[in-house]
């Protein structure tokens, strides 16, 4: 591939920080943009310099110059348009969570796969440099024997909830929810240094529509726990911590960004950080785009095995705690 000529699907706030990273990274450009409402898809284009506006998705995943899709859509519809980009033969760029069920991961990379076309999912984590420091650090604080995280932002979109307006981030009918969302990235994390754990429950605080604005995730593995909270009802401190017989690693703001680490372990503390830049997305695009224009199907093809255990681990937690999502 020599350049990555982008579609986007969606048109929230997530989009322009995807679009933000994109402007300051080379081989990628934004090629076209799909929007139910033609005004607002006229925006977005106009913002980052795209020409074409499309408000038909067949019509856009039909656009022979358009070679990589970008998905935002609300939570339930991205398994069907990821099928739909993947079988119109665009490599897939999906926003987390990449869907609702594990069967869908399998089905979707065997697809990818299949046709030799690029799918990931949109996680900054494992393209992050901090990220290298965790596992590079972590033999070095022993036996892990506790993972603590909490993810806390409280949301306007909550008091809008309160006020009886449903968005779709607290939707059941499109998959909302506190786990599918910000949780998500303690899960993906933990997922991405440890693997599939042998057990996980799911403790929700839920609204009265019966969505989850908060709860807790406990994930154990052989000689370990993690317990991971998230919450879009409170306000808090983002943290993650490792701790291990010999020391333990500290994450600054928690999972999503790994603003900082630090490694306290063998008689030294240190305090580590090779993303000078805040922006999160801009190292995911610059991180992520080589692996395209280089044919690195390895490289990504590896973080599908992140995203599925994550994705099996949250929807057989959340079932048992009764969130239940509709089938598509």
């Amino acid at each position: 591939m020599n350049e990555v000529r982008l579609a986007t699907i969606g048109s929230g706030a997530i989009v322009h920080s995807i679009l933000d990273g994109a402007a300051r990274t080379e081989g990628i450009r934004l090629e076209a943009v799909y929007s139910r409402r033609e005004e607002t898809g006229r925006q977005l284009a106009d913002r980052y310099g795209a020409q074409k506006v499309f408000t038909d998705l067949d019509a856009l995943l039909a656009d022979s110059q358009v070679n990589t899709v970008y998905i935002a859509s609300p939570n339930l519809l991205h398994y069907q348009q990821t099928r739909q980009a993947l079988l119109a033969g665009k490599h897939v760029i999906c926003e987390k969570p990449f869907c609702t069920r594990g069967e869908q991961v399998r089905e979707l990379a065997g697809l990818a796969k299949e046709r030799r076309l690029f799918l990931v999912e949109a996680v900054p984590t494992t393209f992050l440099p901090n990220y290298r420091i965790l596992q590079e650090n972590l033999p070095k604080i022993g036996p892990v024997k506790l993972v603590l995280g909490n993810y806390t932002q409280y949301s306007a979109r909550y008091d809008r909830l309160r006020a009886g307006e449903v968005c779709n981030v607290f939707n059941p009918a499109f998959a909302g929810g506190c786990l599918m969302d910000i949780n998500y990235y303690n899960v993906y994390l933990t997922a991405a240094l440890f693997g599939p754990p042998e057990a996980a429950v799911y403790r929700p605080n839920l609204f009265e529509n019966g969505i989850d604005t908060s709860g807790i995730m406990e994930m154990d593995y052989p000689g370990f726990r993690a317990s991971l909270a998230g919450a879009k009802d409170a306000r808090g401190v983002s943290y993650y911590q490792i701790e291990g017989e010999q020391g333990f690693l500290y994450v600054k703001d928690g999972s999503n960004g790994l603003a900082e680490v630090r490694v306290a372990a063998g008689g030294r503390d240190e305090t580590f950080n090779l993303q000078p830049d805040p922006d999160r997305w801009f190292y995911e695009i610059q991180g992520l785009i080589p692996l395209l224009l280089t044919g690195d199907y390895a490289g990504v093809y590896s973080r599908l095995d992140i995203t599925r255990t994550t994705v099996e681990v949250v929807e057989q937690a959340r079932q048992k705690a009764g969130l239940l999502f509709p089938s598509v």
